[in-house]
């Protein structure tokens, strides 16, 4: 991407909204995306499911979002885990290749669509978003212990008493560090739910002198705290306090909560904003469905996006049951500022 991809420095993300334009635009919702090309995701394993049977599929998805026009496309390796691999048969050594394989697919994904974009009239202006010279990110996502339960305690953050902060290091070490080797440009701890878990990523980046910056997203239910109901500035301050953090945010959040927590984080808070909400649908765990018709339509949850980047949003796109028509609503809306950005 011409950044010195997967090393860190303190201008990574500096530097990468500069050459974006001042703003950079994340992909939208992939289980859902993966389910309309014909993917059955009714498994603990989630999209990761995909790795295993269809990573055509994934690799499509990311370049429905490539094209809409986002800068940043995320791994499907949310919910990917050697616990969770091993359960389903296999061997430690094919769990990390597997996860190595998400980071593959996405990088695949970019690389193609530079080929498409060299072979064709690229148009030059930020609307059409076919630019030879625009930066790419691949995100390694890393999802919260609760994603590996498969029991929605991620969106609770409440593992019980069993769950201490050295557990939390054990589960994900190994998790992080083979995503690191697998040359990612940035790592993507997606819906933390509580302080215990940041805690753990950001010991977990030092211990192990992981040379991949990353970002840290929170999500929250009630646009205070983050969901196990510790505080978001709390959470916002660990991920301030760790050097290898470049950006912070909230992901997988209802868009009406966004403004309050941007201005939440901002207390805490010098890095770049990352947010990247939900459609504002509700889940319905027990009967594994989206509730029909409690979420905001694209052109409500465009419309929320010029007031995320006053307050101080730069990284901006979309989570569960947004599609790439979001994601190129977004590119469009930030067109305008993106062209009176300062050099």
């Amino acid at each position: 991407m011409g950044l010195g991809s997967g090393q860190q420095s303190p201008s990574f993300m500096a530097d990468f909204l500069h050459q974006a334009g001042g703003y950079a635009v994340i992909d939208g919702g992939l289980a859902t995306e993966l389910e309309r090309h014909g993917a059955d995701l009714n498994d603990p394993l989630w999209s990761a499911k995909c790795l295993l049977t269809s990573p055509h599929l994934i690799r499509s998805v990311h370049l429905d979002y490539l094209e809409a026009g986002a800068d940043i496309i995320i791994t499907a390796s949310y919910q990917a885990t050697i616990q969770g691999f091993e359960v389903k048969g296999f061997s430690k050594e094919e769990s990390e290749t597997m996860l190595r394989k998400s980071v593959e697919i996405a990088c695949d994904a970019r690389d193609l669509y530079k080929q498409n974009c060299s072979g064709s009239s690229c148009n030059s202006n930020r609307e059409s978003k076919i630019l030879k010279d625009r930066p790419i990110l691949v995100a390694a996502s890393v999802g919260s212990y609760g994603a590996y339960l498969a029991d929605g305690s991620e969106y609770s953050g409440i593992y019980g008493d069993r769950i201490t902060l050295e557990a939390l290091k054990n589960f994900h070490r190994r998790r992080v560090q083979v995503l690191a080797e697998s040359h990612p440009d940035i790592i993507a701890f997606e819906t933390i739910p509580n302080k215990l878990e940041a805690q753990a990523y950001a010991e977990i980046m030092e211990e192990e002198n992981i040379n991949v910056p990353a970002w840290f997203c929170f999500n929250s239910k009630d646009g205070v705290n983050v969901v196990s109901g510790d505080s978001v500035l709390e959470c916002a301050s660990i991920a301030e306090s760790c050097k290898k953090v470049v950006a912070v945010g909230i992901n997988c959040t209802p868009p009406r909560f966004i403004h309050g927590l941007i201005l939440s984080i901002k207390e805490v808070s010098a890095k770049p904003i990352v947010i990247y909400p939900n459609s504002g649908e509700s889940y319905d765990a027990d009967r594994k469905e989206w509730v029909q018709n409690t979420g905001v339509s694209d052109e409500d949850f465009v419309s929320y996006v010029n007031k995320w980047c006053e307050v101080g949003a730069s990284l901006v796109g979309g989570c569960c049951r947004t599609t790439p028509n979001t994601i190129r609503a977004i590119c469009q809306t930030l067109s305008p500022r993106a062209g009176s950005f300062p050099s």
